[in-house]
């Protein structure tokens, strides 16, 4: 009704007679039908002026009726519509040019310049012919549902903060003064470096202090030194340019140079070659660097970040690490507490995790029990939150109703618990030989497979491999099966 309505208006200027007789009773009841609307109602001509508007879109702008007649439709400063008009040479808006109808949310500016949040419904009408008479556009005002989504948003977050941080959970004094540091290390453009044992989440932190840094909106780029070898993670940091070796077929960026302006995390720095750590601090000092195979000087500007979970002074005594590069990368230290220092954490972490499960997943697990919640919190946890993660996870598929029992839980877990904790302290074992031993017990049982040794600890590939040099671990010599 209402298309034959606009075409009506759109012809009356060149409409005379008996036509215009006919149609004057049904275009004043249609007239009253759009004033009772409760959605603005806007037509526009095929150039862009305003032909048309009903009182609820007065009240949504703050214009009257006559202020808007004959004026171009851009009074508003739409911002959807600022995407879709198109460039010189073609028509001054693609709604015109395709024909589509288009709904979308947007902002309109009011007479006293201020913006409300909308949803605009617009289509083109067309005669009998197919040529366009102009458009019509229906706006509905949500400013309220927009403003009441900002306050739940707001409160969710609020409710969050009590035992989260940037995705880190944690309520302990060790873990609040973590957070702390992190939010004071982001607002500053010195070095940070990061070290923790393996599953602390020394990554979560490194994107924190980007996220919260005034470099947030620029790249952040992260690199894990321990995975290249010494070629391969020189070429990965600071590119190289064509026929620079073999293989070398096209120029490439480097991580530094596309990092410019933001932040970079190198992850496992302690695995750094020492030719790679001479070139580190040349960037550090200089700011500057050279592409692989080039000799032109590169500049950049951006944020170093760095991790590891090894202990970088006994590196440094054995020769394998730089005195003078720890000290530039060591300006600001966090250093991230084991899960099994910080115990209180984990009915918080365990809860975190069972939600962000079920949130995923098409299953309602209420928690843990009592007596799962106990080996939780006298389980040592070797791989930390990382390890935590899996053994839920783990422990998320096999159960079937409401909670977590012990006997869904991995079987390490059930061997860890107190008893042969309390019995490796007696016998003077300490957490680093369990490591070990339970690291070469599993590569045994696997055969030396170290994805599925991986699997039976509760962490991932990557940290059997770290912890394998960690140790000195040898396949062929210390694990015979």
């Amino acid at each position: 009704m209402f298309k034959h309505m606009f075409k009506h208006m759109f012809r009356r200027a060149n409409t005379r007679g008996n036509t215009m007789n006919r149609k004057k009773s049904v275009n004043l009841y249609c007239r009253d039908i759009v004033e009772i609307m409760q959605e603005g109602l806007l037509v526009v001509a095929d150039d862009g002026t305003i032909q048309m508007v009903n009182k609820a879109l007065e009240d949504i702008t703050g214009y009257s009726r006559e202020e808007l007649l004959g004026q171009p439709c851009t009074i508003f400063k739409c911002d959807a519509c600022k995407l879709i008009r198109g460039g010189p040479g073609r028509s001054w808006c693609k709604l015109f040019k395709h024909r589509e109808q288009i709904k979308r949310k947007c902002h309109l500016a009011r007479k006293d310049g201020s913006y409300v949040t909308a949803i605009k419904t617009a289509t083109v009408l067309c005669d009998e012919q197919g040529q366009t008479l102009g458009a019509v556009e229906i706006v509905t005002d949500i400013s309220e549902l927009d403003r009441m989504d900002r306050e739940l948003k707001q409160l969710s977050r609020v409710l969050d903060e009590e035992s989260t941080f940037q995705g880190m959970v944690g309520r302990s004094s060790r873990m609040k003064n973590v957070f702390e540091l992190v939010e004071k290390a982001a607002q500053s453009d010195f070095p940070v470096f990061i070290s923790g044992e393996s599953g602390t989440g020394k990554e979560l932190v490194a994107q924190a202090i980007h996220k919260l840094s005034p470099r947030t909106h620029q790249p952040y780029m992260q690199v894990n030194c321990a995975a290249l070898n010494e070629s391969l993670l020189e070429s990965e940091l600071f590119g190289h340019v064509k026929g620079a070796f073999t293989g070398a077929m096209q120029h490439r960026k480097g991580r530094f140079e596309a990092a410019d302006k933001g932040s970079i995390f190198l992850d496992e720095i302690g695995d750094l070659p020492m030719s790679t750590q001479v070139k580190l601090l040349r960037v550090l000092e200089t700011k500057s660097f050279e592409r692989v195979g080039e000799n032109r000087t590169v500049s950049v500007d951006l944020r170093l970040i760095t991790a590891t979970n090894k202990n970088l002074p006994e590196l440094i005594s054995a020769g394998r690490f730089r005195e003078d590069l720890f000290y530039r990368i060591n300006v600001i230290p966090v250093i991230l507490p084991p899960l099994r220092e910080r115990k209180e954490d984990i009915p918080h972490l365990a809860e975190f995790f069972i939600q962000r499960l079920s949130r995923k997943n098409n299953k309602n697990i209420k928690g843990i029990n009592p007596e799962a919640m106990r080996i939780f919190m006298q389980y040592s946890w070797p791989g930390n939150v990382r390890e935590m993660k899996s053994a839920l996870e783990y422990s998320y598929v096999l159960t079937v109703g409401p909670m977590i029992r012990p006997e869904h839980l991995p079987e390490n877990m059930l061997k860890g618990a107190q008893p042969q904790t309390v019995q490796r302290q007696a016998e003077g074992i300490s957490d680093m030989q369990q490591q070990k031993q339970e690291l070469i017990k599993a590569l045994k049982q696997s055969r030396g497979n170290k994805s599925q040794a991986a699997r039976a600890l509760g962490i991932n590939r990557v940290t059997v491999l770290n912890r394998m040099r960690k140790f000195g671990i040898d396949l062929q010599k210390d694990v015979v099966y």
